[in-house]
């Protein structure tokens, strides 16, 4: 008898990985099959190891790359792989040539002399290409052909480029229907702007920019020649020339002269173009030194007496650059000033720029201290703090709190009509807002349309404050509309 296959004998068996026989292929035919080749991957000759050639280089080629990376004095903007990957080349033509014993290396020129010549060439030949573009153009525009006889020309060349005959039609028309002053304005404004070497007037009226070409900004500056101390202002519209611009000794003099006659006279017109005549031969002649800055501080602190943000904007932003060159003058004053005018115009993101340059230097000034307390004062609402600082504002900070103190005393009144319920003495606004008296005062309010609140009783005039409240909230929303005023 068999023995019994119990159930665990089964699992056994099943748990085997792989069958306990070798599976083999069934014979079909009496014969014996071939034995099975594997095929064997062909074998690679052996490499031998190349050996490491040592290029010996002469001594003058190590001392000529030497010299090629050695520091200069005068910086050219070439950058060390620029002159790297020259020097390759160089050396590397020379090998292949077999030159490296025949190069006089001591006096071979550097590479980074060879890129200097290299980029002076280009800079060259792109400004002769620019030039022979220039006149091909200018013999374009005087060619007698008109317009739409030029083949392959587009619709807007042919509208931008009028022919001759139709702008000295439109030239006669307008002479024909211009009134005489009109025409003799434009005469002599022509007059003005022309060069003396252009020739002949031209048939038909130009724009300006025709007969009057603007300097080159790359131009030398130009060493005046001319000894008058007074000279009228005019916009530059060709190179200047030395005869028209006064020296350095003579604009001291003209500086001296037009502080006394401002004292004396107090003709802002005729100062202020006085000054721009005098910034404007300080620019030509590229003078920048103690005496420019002397000049743009007396046309700033000038222009601050009469209000004139236009050019005061124009003198600080001059200013700024000069106390960067570390000249001397009054930084901390203008920085003071800086400081209000930029909590006049409202403008936050130019009040972090300020405060985010400021030094602790810069805070120990008297000027930019007392600046900064105003601008704490305005941003904690400490009205009473704010107009006792404007009462003490030194230099001419006053000048410029002056710009926005009525906003400040309108937001100040909003405030007090809400504090007090009741009435309030003139008297008490007067001390409290920086009032000049109580007419001044009484002045403001009636001018801030609530004449109304107004009361006369018997211990004085009377501020009524519920009353008041609508039409000072109500003006204080409109008060922080900043209009900056040009050039008076």
């Amino acid at each position: 008898m068999y023995p019994q296959i119990t159930h665990s004998d089964i699992t056994d068996i099943t748990s085997l990985g792989s069958p306990a026989f070798t599976p083999v292929t069934a014979r079909r035919t009496l014969t014996r099959p071939a034995p099975a080749v594997e095929p064997t991957a062909p074998q690679a000759p052996p490499t031998q190891p190349q050996a490491t050639v040592k290029i010996e280089w002469p001594q003058p080629v190590r001392e000529y790359v030497g010299r090629a990376f050695a520091p200069t004095s005068t910086p050219d903007g070439i950058e060390d792989a620029a002159i790297s990957a020259k020097l390759r080349s160089i050396i590397t033509q020379a090998a292949e040539a077999n030159l490296l014993a025949v190069i006089d290396w001591p006096n071979h020129p550097l590479p980074r002399e060879i890129l200097r010549a290299e980029r002076n060439a280009a800079l060259m030949s792109a400004s002769k290409k620019r030039k022979s573009m220039d006149v091909e153009s200018a013999l374009d525009a005087s060619s007698p052909i008109p317009p739409w006889r030029v083949k392959n020309l587009s619709l807007a060349d042919r509208i931008t480029n009028p022919s001759p005959d139709k702008r000295q039609k439109k030239a006669d028309q307008f002479r024909a229907t211009a009134p005489p002053s009109k025409l003799s304005d434009l005469e002599k404004r022509r007059q003005r702007f022309q060069l003396g070497n252009q020739g002949p007037a031209s048939p038909f009226i130009s724009s300006p920019r025709d007969d009057s070409p603007m300097p080159d900004a790359n131009d030398g500056p130009c060493v005046g020649t001319c000894q008058v101390l007074e000279k009228n202002y005019f916009r530059l519209t060709a190179p200047p020339k030395p005869e028209t611009v006064r020296p350095l000794h003579i604009l001291k003099q003209t500086l001296d002269l037009l502080i006394k006659k401002w004292k004396d006279e107090h003709n802002y017109g005729y100062i202020c173009d006085q000054f721009k005549s005098l910034r404007q031969d300080l620019t030509v002649q590229h003078i920048k030194n103690d005496f420019t800055v002397r000049v743009y501080e007396a046309h700033a602190r000038i222009a601050l007496e009469k209000g004139d943000l236009g050019e005061y904007n124009q003198c600080q932003t001059q200013l700024r650059t000069l106390y960067k060159m570390k000249l001397r003058g009054s930084p901390g004053e203008f920085l003071a000033y800086r400081i209000l005018y930029t909590l006049y115009t409202c403008n936050r993101q130019t009040m972090n720029d300020v405060l985010a340059d400021l030094t602790p230097a810069d805070k120990q000034h008297a000027p930019v201290k007392h600046a900064l307390d105003v601008r704490a004062a305005l941003a904690t609402g400490n009205y009473h703090r704010f107009f006792r600082l404007f009462n003490e504002s030194p230099n001419m900070g006053g000048y410029l709190m002056d710009m926005f103190v009525n906003r400040e005393r309108v937001a100040a009144l909003a405030v007090i009509c809400r504090s007090f319920r009741a009435d309030v003495k003139v008297s008490f606004l007067t001390e409290e807002l920086a009032f000049n008296s109580d007419e001044h005062c009484a002045q403001f309010i009636c001018e801030m349309g609530a004449s109304n609140v107004l009361e006369e009783k018997a211990d004085g005039v009377r501020f009524a404050c519920a009353k008041a409240a609508p039409v000072f909230e109500a003006a204080k929303s409109g008060a922080y509309r900043v209009d900056i005023k040009g050039q008076i």
